[in-house]
């Protein structure tokens, strides 16, 4: 805030207000009775309460002198006393818990506005206020109202109809049953325990009305009716799990707790976040997926973490323009909805709302059983060959893929939030002539969280796996935060006329050319030039765990023991590595330097002469040997000096 300025101005008044109420509220608890002081009280008996706009508005009767004084015959007013309406703010509501035929005393300074064209003054300010009750009539009500809990009807009114924006025929207040609300929370006898807890306060369809009419704390009596559009997890903020005890990761992502997200869309084709708390780790985000994406549900005791724009939320947005414009017609405050809607013409949306829970409990209620929804948009599957075909940047795509190739990125270029690549391909690439790469990398950054079934798939070998919403732009695909793996396809997507075979014959990769970049991966032919003695080497690996740092057994020297099985190695398999030069026809003007990494068994050691040739053959004997068919990742490409880095690898 700007020093000297309104806002800090007002920010100390209302800060210096909340002080002055807590410690006159304090006050009045120690000293246990109603301050002496009458001059200026205003007293009141409330005869009817509603709420609008978080305003609680009390009708009241004005009396001339406290209850207290009266008999319980005289306490009753007659309809000569005037009647005025009371406006109580949300905390003040809160604290005096008012209920109709209740005393309340206001004490000063509160004001009378008088307004043109109504014959009921309102009164303002009225933060120092008690209630006050006799005490026989405080053990009767007591014993009415102690197990029942009083409905306040709550007027809501949005901005549209504030500003005169529906239609003339539309009323302007509409005030029915179905906009009550209890002002506790509702207890439920045994009959009742099939019931959900949420069922019998009032359902909004639209979110910004909700936010609008409850605030930024949180609303718990009312509930708003959306559509999931998307499951996924997010990676949790450091302190996450501090101020949230007892409450259990999804995923580790990593070493990184992260937690489960709900994108979702109201009737108005409004959108927001809402991030789950309470989920047990051996939840799978795969399982929430199917069962939660395309389904209507319920969403209460949320509070609002941040108001999201574009500037602020970039990916966040690139996933919501994804799902823009709405695949039906959506309702469009300030006009009729009995008109159809155009859908196309719509802005989309510029901010969104990202909601949490006030506590550790989940309030989403999800109707598993319902059938899908008409505003759901399923994922969009394209073929990888019209991905990279596509114009414009930091769109969202979904693909089916193989993947063929994992690997750790090293170099101090690549940001470290981008370390991890994969090679993957599919039929559309496969079957291109030239062109267009037969095998892409997409990068995987560490805001998306894969899941440990992910993890232990490509760990085991080559995997089938659906790409959900990865981003693709400046030629690159990469999966971010609210991207998602899976390794079934989900049950709804849109094709779109793409080609979604699966690959049937061996995979081809590119061969090394002129065009051939690095950080890609490519297949290999050429005649060995030369070799680099001074950079080979071999060592003994346990057949068992892989591990490099095997030991003489203490018991019989001529045998290896592994430290981490504790067990004899006694079929070691050697992995050895040597770095050759080759000439290939693609790249004539280059040096092609190739790492060849081999893994053997002892036994098979002897019939590998390309192997061996540093311990029993001369150099010579392998130089113009014609290598065959090599794959290999490219980690670097240099003009000066023209050199091409080449490392042999396994595919999945």
């Amino acid at each position: 805030l700007c020093r000297g300025g309104l806002a800090e101005r007002l920010c100390r008044l209302q800060n210096r207000e909340r002080s002055a109420i807590s410690f006159w509220r304090h006050q009045c608890i120690s000293d246990d009775k109603i301050p002496s002081d009458k001059s200026g009280v205003l007293i009141v008996k409330i005869l009817e309460i509603f709420e609008e706009c978080t305003i609680q508005v009390a009708i009241c009767q004005q009396l001339e002198q406290s209850p207290a004084t009266l008999s319980p015959e005289d306490a009753v007013v007659s309809a000569e006393e005037p009647i005025l309406k009371v406006l109580f703010t949300k905390e003040t509501a809160a604290h005096l818990k008012s209920r109709p035929q209740d005393v309340i005393h206001i004490y000063p300074p509160w004001q009378k506005l008088l307004l043109q064209n109504a014959d009921v003054p309102v009164i303002m300010n009225t933060y120092f206020s008690q209630k006050v009750l006799l005490s026989e009539h405080s053990e009767a009500r007591q014993k009415t109202y102690g197990l029942t809990n009083m409905l306040i009807r709550k007027n809501i009114i949005s901005l549209a109809q504030t500003f005169r924006l529906d239609d003339l025929d539309d009323k302007l207040h509409q005030e029915s049953s179905d906009n009550q609300v209890p002002c506790a929370p509702q207890t439920h006898n045994n009959s009742d325990s099939k019931q959900h807890p949420l069922a019998l306060s009032a359902v909004n369809d639209s979110l910004l009305e909700l936010v609008e009419s409850q605030g930024a704390v949180g609303w718990r009596e009312v509930q708003v009716l959306v559509v999931i559009q998307r499951v996924y997890c997010l990676p949790a903020r450091e302190g996450y799990r501090s101020h949230t005890p007892g409450n259990k990761p999804l995923l580790s992502n990593g070493g990184m707790f992260c937690r489960l997200c709900l994108l979702v869309q109201d009737a108005y084709g409004m959108f927001s976040e809402v991030q789950l708390q309470s989920l047990s780790s051996t939840d799978d985000i795969e399982q929430y997926c199917r069962r939660w994406e395309g389904k209507s549900c319920c969403l209460a005791g949320m509070k609002i973490l941040q108001r999201a724009t574009r500037g602020r939320a970039l990916g966040l947005f690139t996933l919501i323009d994804s799902l823009w414009p709405p695949v039906v017609p959506v309702k469009v405050p300030g006009q009729s909805q009995d008109s159809e809607m155009m859908t196309t013409n719509l802005p989309p949306p510029s901010f969104c709302y990202i909601l949490t829970v006030q506590s550790g409990e989940i309030h989403v209620e999800v109707d598993e059983e319902e059938q899908i929804s008409n505003l759901y948009q399923p994922p969009a599957v394209h073929g990888l060959k019209e991905i990279l075909r596509m114009d414009g940047c930091n769109k969202r795509c979904s693909f089916w893929a193989q993947v063929l190739y994992r690997r750790l990125q090293t170099k101090h270029s690549v940001p470290v939030d981008q370390r991890e690549m994969l090679f993957v391909t599919d039929s559309t690439l496969q079957n291109v002539v030239c062109g267009i790469p037969k095998v892409v990398a997409v990068s995987v950054t560490a805001s998306c969280v894969l899941s440990v079934e992910i993890i232990e798939a490509l760990s085991a070998g080559s995997q089938l796996v659906f790409f959900k919403d990865a981003l693709w732009g400046n030629g690159r695909i990469i999966c971010v935060e609210r991207t998602v793996l899976l390794l079934q396809k989900p049950l709804l997507c849109s094709a779109a006329g793409a080609d979604l075979s699966e690959l049937t014959g061996p995979v081809r990769l590119d061969e090394l050319d002129s065009t051939t970049q690095a950080s890609s991966v490519c297949a290999l032919r050429g005649t060995v030039v030369g070799v680099n003695e001074s950079t080979a080497f071999s060592w003994p690996t346990c057949n068992r765990c892989g591990n490099g740092k095997l030991e003489l057994c203490p018991q019989d020297r001529e045998l290896l023991y592994c430290n981490q099985c504790s067990e004899v190695v006694t079929t070691p398999v050697l992995k050895m590595q040597l770095e050759v030069f080759l000439s290939c026809p693609s790249r004539s003007q280059s040096t092609v330097k190739v790492k060849v990494c081999h893994e053997i068994s002892v036994a098979l050691f002897v019939l590998l002469t390309m192997l061996l040739f540093l311990q029993t053959y001369e150099v010579q004997s392998v130089l113009g040997k014609e290598v065959g068919l090599l794959n290999c990742y490219v980690y670097s490409v240099t003009s000066h000096p023209n050199c091409v880095a080449l490392e042999e690898i396994v595919l999945l």
